[in-house]
């Protein structure tokens, strides 16, 4: 398995201070020992609408120099709508970014069934305002009708990404795939060689999983990427701890990690696992951290996860092999 970094890390959402561009997220990757990145199709990241195919082919060039890949592109896309137009347009920046993807030269695209967004305001992020927003636009729509309505956007999109040879990864993540197994039915439904799966840890532990091994083999192959958030922080002896931030402001250990990569490994994974810090961080004296506080966790996340890997690595090769 690779280590990646999401750019929604440095998107300019959480942290007091802007947004980094591309050229500095690949420099950041390169100086804390990330193999590669994961950019968000959105401003001021990568959208379609900024980034010409010379321009995506330029970074690709910049990105390879640094020895740093670019491997996957992330859709922030909403096909739940009753709204043909709203659908319509979804479909089209979707579509766009399938082939910004293939400019990248990433040969994914991680997407959504229905996200309701980021609302950014002078405080900072917040998903509470935009999943408001999306719940009251919905509430004339019953659940079957939701998942019919993104199910047939997916399989719109998985035609495009076949003709360009670009892979879907869908996530489990909220709204409408709410957990692992309806986002294992939605792949299932579209059938499509190209739609493929994006199971996260953090987001099965919130939704209830206790067992990472036994959900990790019922993805199996589908499996193409994942990602690991977190806070971190390094005691004198150099032991790496990771936190779970709930939103109601509770702090707990995360200790699914080593079960879920151990899992990804009984599965032959071996793509990227992504650090993204994408959730609202602890106040400092009423104030929003900065990039400081940002640029350590991202370091402290590659070395925590550098180790868990060596461990489970360590661990896979030692387990006896059992006779039929």
């Amino acid at each position: 398995m690779k280590v990646g970094l999401y750019s929604v890390t440095y998107l300019g959402l959480w942290y007091d201070g802007p947004a980094l561009d591309i050229r500095e997220l690949i420099g950041r990757a390169s100086r804390f020992g990330y193999d590669g990145i994961e950019i968000d199709g959105k401003r001021p990241h990568a959208h379609p609408l900024d980034l010409s195919p010379t321009a995506c082919r330029a970074l690709a060039r910049e990105a390879a120099d640094a020895g740093v890949e670019i491997y996957a592109v992330a859709a922030n896309n909403d096909f739940s709508s009753s709204i043909a137009e709203i659908r319509d347009s979804q479909l089209a920046c979707t579509r766009q970014l399938i082939d910004l993807a293939s400019a990248l030269g990433a040969g994914i695209l991680r997407v959504f069934a229905a996200w309701p967004g980021v609302h950014h305001g002078s405080e900072g992020g917040s998903y509470e305002v935009a999943e408001k927003i999306w719940s009251d636009e919905h509430q004339s729509s019953d659940r079957e009708e939701l998942w019919e309505r993104c199910r047939d956007g997916l399989i719109q999109l998985s035609g495009w990404a076949e003709d360009a040879g670009i892979l879907l990864a869908l996530q489990n993540h909220p709204q409408v795939v709410n957990n692992a197994g309806d986002m294992l039915r939605m792949i299932a439904e579209v059938g499509s060689p190209h739609l493929k799966a994006c199971f996260d840890a953090p987001l099965a532990y919130k939704q209830g999983v206790t067992d990472m091994q036994k959900i990790a083999g019922e993805v199996g192959a589908l499996q193409i990427l994942t990602h690991f958030g977190g806070e971190y922080s390094e005691d004198t002896e150099g032991h790496i701890r990771s936190i779970v931030r709930w939103r109601d402001g509770r702090v707990e250990p995360e200790t699914f990690y080593t079960d879920f990569v151990t899992g990804m490994r009984e599965i032959g994974y071996d793509g990227y696992i992504g650090y993204e810090l994408c959730h609202p961080l602890p106040l400092v004296n009423g104030l929003r951290p900065d990039i400081q506080f940002v640029d350590r966790n991202v370091e402290l996340a590659a070395r925590f996860m550098r180790q868990l890997l060596a461990r489970t690595a360590a661990s896979h090769s030692a387990a006896p092999v059992l006779s039929r």
